[in-house]
């Protein structure tokens, strides 16, 4: 019964970050979503085309985050050893300058490094969509892919700047302003894309290429609201600077330093979708319309898991300095507990009502669309179990983040994903299937072994730490 209580209490606190944040990244996924939808009645060949620009934009967007993740745990870190020289002592207006003066640093140089991911994502991207071709695609999707690439490109660097300055409201624990930003920037981008698709309203009649000018035009807007809104935050204001150029160089460096493994887990992880992705498409584009449809599903679940891992992230970082290791134990379960609540729930909807899960993407009236639908429903069994296995491993990469061990979570990736998933994905994709479920079996399994070398390596960690750790001085 203690230990019931106990999760409960403990799933409240995790909860009141956890929601906020997983409700965002609900809302931000329903932009790709939305563009997902409106590439899907452009037909099957759009989908398919669409499918892999926003493989290739979410790889590099993906990594771009990962190197300002890290800001989050730093700010939340710095917070919280301000309470507890406030807790102890006092008021200190010493103490509170240099925890100002460290946070607003830490925003610069998180500013800084998203300059300068955003713009070299960008040229990444179109050299990438002009390559497409030599990776096994087919031609006429290549050609509409990159025609996408050039639209999106423009609007990653807006992109990286929101999650800048995102990552230091959530540090503040103040993440509230973000949910209801992103789900009016999905109202705007619904928008925007029928506009620039048909070219209504006098704009444009762009096709599948619109689908990109509208989302870069939505992050470059929810970038200029984030920021708006931060400034009339008053305990964020005072904090928030932008005056990137003026950035302290070790700032940045341990931005890097911790920020580059995140991007590398990150980009690992992407990478392994996106190299699946490509493996579909040699099946043709039916598979890879289903590939994306699919994957979109787990992308949509996936942003549960986000939430939570950045919940219990931002929690470790701050209960380490505060010296409590039995609550950061304690978030583990909790977060773990939390996510296979949701997955249970999000797994029986796949499985009970599969043709409503899918009617968004393909049309059961078309039969070029049958193909398809016929492929993603049969991939469901695999992903209804699969997610269990994202979701732990997701969660499983913020806590080590939490303990700043972000190079683990980069070498423990590379072995699960690349040493163990991709060369299963290949041996049931080809060998013994010869479809896109054994891609999807692949996945699952690497998948798997990422999520237990994962959470071991967090357990024997904290345990490390918690024993050469001396006893945390109770607050007066």
């Amino acid at each position: 019964m203690q230990q019931l209580t106990t999760l409960a209490r403990d799933s409240r606190a995790l909860a009141t970050l956890a929601v906020p944040l997983a409700l965002t990244q609900l809302a931000q996924v329903a932009l790709t979503t939305t563009d997902t939808i409106m590439m899907g009645v452009l037909g099957t060949e759009a989908l398919a085309a669409g499918g892999l620009a926003l493989v290739i934009f979410n790889q590099l967007r993906t990594m771009g985050v990962g190197l300002v993740t890290s800001v989050g745990n730093q700010v939340a870190a710095a917070a919280a050893r301000a309470e507890l020289v406030t807790a102890n002592s006092g008021t200190d207006p010493d103490a509170t300058t240099r925890s100002d003066d460290e946070v607003r640093g830490l925003v610069r140089a998180a500013v800084a490094v998203a300059t300068l991911a955003g713009i070299a994502g960008a040229v990444l991207m179109i050299l990438i969509g002009r390559a497409a071709t030599f990776l096994g695609q087919d031609a006429v999707v290549a050609d509409r892919a990159q025609g996408m690439l050039v639209a999106l490109a423009p609007g990653l660097l807006p992109c990286l700047w929101f999650q800048a300055i995102r990552q230091f409201t959530v540090g503040m624990r103040r993440p509230q302003a973000l949910l209801q930003i992103t789900i009016a920037s999905v109202a705007v981008n619904a928008a925007l894309n029928w506009a620039f698709i048909h070219g209504t309203w006098g704009l444009p009649e762009l096709g599948l290429t619109g689908i990109g000018v509208a989302t870069s035009s939505v992050h470059l807007l929810s970038f200029l609201a984030l920021y708006a809104s931060a400034r009339r935050d008053p305990q964020l204001a005072p904090l928030l600077s932008l005056d990137f150029w003026k950035a302290d160089v070790p700032t940045v460096r341990r931005l890097l330093g911790l920020g580059t493994p995140i991007a590398a887990t990150y980009g690992s992880e992407a990478g392994f979708f996106s190299v699946t992705a490509l493996m579909a498409g040699s099946f043709g584009a039916a598979a890879l319309a289903a590939h994306t449809a699919v994957n979109q599903l787990i992308y949509i679940v996936f942003q549960v898991a986000v939430g939570l891992s950045h919940a219990a992230s931002i929690n470790v970082s701050r209960e380490l300095a505060l010296g409590d290791f039995g609550a950061a134990r304690r978030i583990k379960n909790t977060a773990l507990a939390c996510g296979a609540a949701v997955m249970t729930v999000v797994g029986t909807l796949y499985l009970a009502l599969p043709d409503l899960v899918l009617r968004p993407y393909f049309d059961p009236d078309s039969a070029t669309d049958q193909q398809g639908l016929q492929i993603a429903t049969g991939l469901l069994a695999v992903v209804a179990v699969l997610q269990f296995f994202d979701c732990a491993q997701n969660i499983g990469v913020g806590l080590l983040r939490g303990l700043d061990d972000t190079g683990s979570g980069f070498r423990i990736t590379l072995v699960g994903y690349w040493l163990v998933g991709l060369p299963a994905s290949w041996l049931f994709a080809y060998p013994l299937g010869g479809d896109t479920r054994g891609l999807w079996l692949g996945l699952l399994t690497g998948l798997a072994t990422t999520a237990v070398l994962l959470l071991r390596r967090y357990g024997r960690t904290l345990t490390t730490r918690s024993t050469a750790a001396p006893a945390a001085v109770p607050a007066t």
